[in-house]
């Protein structure tokens, strides 16, 4: 661990609480900074942003991560002791083997935050109120056997949000990762297939999970709310 860094700050996001049309919905772009900005937007069919939320607070095993995406996950390697089934993520950290699209598997790294400390608390409860946001995940990512991290166990290399919006037909999710924050002076940055493969594994694993994860977040009874009939 280098205790002379600290994770870059976050980049504001504040336009994904926003449900209006942004430039970029789904697409790979270079900052200024030299960091690249990868953009997802998936529509999970029959989800909701509590669902969404719940997931995160329920698997934990490679069984699991596998269902989430059966070909590019490899090993769910555990999470810390910060992580409570069904109860709490946040502050927690997990570690897991993964390949993007055509890219071989590697090792990961994420710690979660409550998106209160990244996202103005007003704002964020307003967006909440008035139904344009239902779920925020967020999280700092490093990727690589050896991920650098600052005093708090955070990740130097990279962030990571999701943001949900409920819908009538289930919810859209947009997410947003930014990697190579602390590579901008080795020149060993990420490349942009690296960030078009994150992209497609992205869209992927989210587009498998709505598919299971209404079934299984009323199975499991999540919240103790009433499984509605098809029939």
């Amino acid at each position: 661990m280098d205790s002379k860094r600290s994770a870059t700050p976050w980049l504001d996001h504040s336009a994904l609480l926003d449900p209006s049309p942004m430039m970029i919905e789904t697409g790979v772009q270079r900052l200024e900074s030299g960091a690249l900005m990868v953009a997802v937007r998936t529509d999970l069919h029959g989800c909701k942003g509590r669902m969404f939320d719940w997931w995160f607070k329920f698997f934990e095993t490679t069984q699991h991560i596998k269902w989430w995406h059966p070909v590019d996950h490899v090993e769910h390697r555990g999470w810390d002791d910060k992580w409570r089934k069904g109860e709490n993520y946040y502050g927690a950290s997990i570690h897991a083997v993964e390949s993007l699209a055509e890219i071989p598997p590697v090792s990961a790294k994420l710690k979660f935050h409550d998106p209160a400390t990244i996202f103005n608390q007003i704002t964020l409860k307003q967006a909440l109120s008035d139904a344009h946001v239902s779920a925020v995940v967020a999280a700092r990512i490093g990727f690589g056997e050896h991920v650098q991290l600052d005093d708090s166990g955070d990740p130097l290399n990279g962030q990571m949000l999701h943001v949900a919006r409920d819908t009538d037909w289930g919810c859209v999710l947009r997410s947003r990762f930014v990697l190579g924050l602390d590579d901008q002076s080795t020149g060993s940055g990420p490349t942009d297939a690296m960030g078009l493969a994150l992209m497609r594994h992205c869209y992927t694993e989210f587009t498998f999970l709505s598919r299971f994860l209404p079934s299984l977040y009323f199975g499991e009874r999540a919240n103790g709310e009433v499984v509605p009939l098809p029939w």
